[in-house]
């Protein structure tokens, strides 16, 4: 009880929680908030300048090894406070590595300290356990673009600078058929009922403006937590490690600036087991990743109706490259917590491919999110075959039209990108009221489409040099 009372004490007990706290906080809402891509600089020519202000954190060289402060390779042994010993040498030292050995090592949830790498190494693999009430007390997070106390991610850091996760070691959330996935509900699951009610009780809190430290929610109530979540950091490093097994969302940044996801395998294919979800995140590079998960691949987002509106962050300067997408969702998605805005994605020299893989690129939207999703672009992707569609834009997922939220998409773009089978091309639905916008499909080459295009409320959809099936599309006439 004593640390949360100093958690919420230092926060503020929630009064002031409709904006980032304490001085790093403050800078890193700032900076997320605004942008200093040069006015002048469109499209493509805005990458360069975003690469340039992501750089990865660099660390002390100071190695502290587990097993010195009494962590053990024994699936019986909980390590967690031999790791949380470790890493409170690391930051008071300054900063460094904290290595995990090979060996399997189980753990309780991991708090990052500033200026400290997690390190697991080739061979080790670090555990979580399977005791929900572990990952109790609640910490300051966010369940599906709503801000809440809930249990603590699995590997956690709070308002930290330079904070790193790497290693070519595994992180295995051991959940299964079993063990947190049951969570998410079903025929037949237990807590479905429990997890509908608390995730419907936190929404409707949203939407009165409860304050965020009296959304307390915890055991008996099933909101499972995601796996890596740095919230409120600045300069953020997650490279080579493997995921595997993850309750939920598995690298999920929230309200950080510059963010380098780099070298990453996920395997994961529980509900809602999405890849890399950066939330209103600004200057994120994701590279050289292979995702094959049970939900989106990438899903950028930014908050989820009323308390998206409260936070008020976008996501911008996001870019993916040389990722290959496997099962999925889709490949690069934007939404559906989207309520405050993305804008400058670019995705490029990407592969995607399987008969589990959705879509490539999608957006998801409604009337009750809002938010406006422009500046989207994806060029020299190599789809085999998806599922659904290659682009597809879709205001009517769940709630759709109903809500008073105009949701806006526009200026998008791919170039280059080839697929060899779906059942459609393009699947646009705007509203009447809101159409899709801007639409260029530029040098293009997509086979064995079963079904065409489906365009309902969509605006300025240009295609250049384009074929589906090999016949030509013209703008004209589509």
């Amino acid at each position: 009880m004593t640390a949360r009372r100093d958690f919420l004490r230092a926060i503020g007990a929630g009064a002031a929680l409709a904006s980032p706290l304490g001085s790093l906080a403050c800078r890193v809402g700032a900076q997320v908030g605004s942008s200093s891509t040069r006015a002048s600089a469109v499209g493509w020519e805005l990458v360069p300048e975003i690469l340039a202000r992501i750089v990865p954190p660099k660390f002390p060289g100071r190695d502290f090894d587990i097993t010195r402060y009494g962590a053990t390779a024994n699936e019986s042994f909980d390590n967690t406070a031999a790791i949380r010993r470790a890493i409170a040498a690391c930051s008071s030292a300054g900063g460094g590595r904290v290595v995990v050995p090979a060996g399997r090592f189980l753990t309780g949830p991991v708090h990052l300290q500033s200026n400290v790498n997690l390190h697991v190494s080739h061979g080790a693999t670090l555990a979580f356990t399977r005791d929900t009430k572990a990952y109790l007390p609640a910490v300051f997070t966010r369940f599906e673009g709503t801000e809440l106390m809930n249990y603590s991610p699995l590997i956690y850091a709070f308002e930290k600078e330079n904070v790193a996760v790497s290693g070519e070691g595994t992180l295995d959330g051991q959940a299964d058929k079993t063990n947190w996935w049951p969570w998410k509900g079903g025929a037949g699951s237990p807590g479905t009922s429990n997890y509908n009610n608390a995730r419907q009780r936190l929404l409707d809190m949203a939407e009165r403006g409860v304050p965020v430290a009296q959304r307390v929610f915890g055991e008996g109530d099933f909101l499972r937590p995601n796996f890596i979540q740095p919230y409120r950091c600045r300069n953020v490093l997650i490279e080579d490690v493997t995921i595997v097994n993850s309750p939920m969302w598995e690298v999920h940044p929230v309200l950080c600036r510059n963010v380098t996801v780099r070298g990453v395998k996920i395997n994961s294919h529980g509900p809602n087991n999405d890849g890399c979800d950066p939330e209103s995140c600004r200057d994120v590079l994701i590279e050289r990743c292979v995702f094959d998960t049970g939900d989106d691949c990438i899903a950028i987002k930014s908050g989820r109706n009323a308390d998206g509106r409260r936070v008020n962050v976008p996501s911008e300067n996001i870019i993916v490259r040389n990722c290959e997408m496997r099962d999925g969702h889709g490949g690069v998605t934007i939404g559906s917590e989207i309520s405050g805005g993305c804008w400058n994605v670019f995705a490029y020299d990407c592969k995607m491919d399987s008969p589990r893989l959705d879509r490539a690129l999608r957006f998801k939207n409604n009337a009750m999110r809002g938010g406006k999703i422009e500046h989207v672009y994806m060029k020299d992707v190599t789809v085999g075959q998806v599922a659904d569609s290659v682009l597809s834009v879709d205001f009517f997922y769940e709630e759709g039209d109903k809500g008073p939220f105009t949701p806006i998409a526009r200026d998008i773009e791919m170039l280059r990108v080839t697929s060899n089978k779906s059942p459609y091309a393009l699947y646009l639905r705007g509203f009447p009221t809101a159409p899709i916008e801007g639409v260029r499909v530029i040098d293009c080459k997509f086979a064995n489409v079963e079904k065409g295009n489906v365009m309902q409320n969509a605006k300025n959809v240009t295609f250049d040099r384009t074929t589906i099936n090999g016949k030509e599309v013209d703008s004209s006439n589509r």
